[in-house]
C-alpha cells in the first residue's frame, strides 16, 4: 500500500517537472537564448530529465 502512494506521488510530480521543463524551455527569453548562442537553460533541461526519472520510479513502485 505504502509504495502504491509513493509511486502515485512521484508520477504526480514527475509530470509537473516535465511540462515545467518544457514551459521553460519554450519560454521567450530562452528562445532567444538559444537563437544567440545555442544553449538551452539548465532548469529546462533539469526540469524534463528529473520529471522524466521521477515518472520512470513512480511507474516501477506501481508495479
Amino acid at each position: 500500500m505504502n509504495n502504491k502512494i509513493i509511486g502515485i506521488v512521484l508520477l504526480i510530480v514527475g509530470t509537473a517537472l516535465a511540462f515545467w521543463g518544457y514551459d521553460v524551455y519554450n519560454s521567450a527569453g530562452a528562445q532567444l537564448g538559444r537563437a544567440i548562442d545555442g544553449d538551452t537553460p539548465i532548469e529546462a533541461w533539469a526540469g524534463m530529465v528529473g520529471g522524466a526519472i521521477c515518472i520512470i520510479v513512480g511507474i516501477l513502485r506501481l508495479k
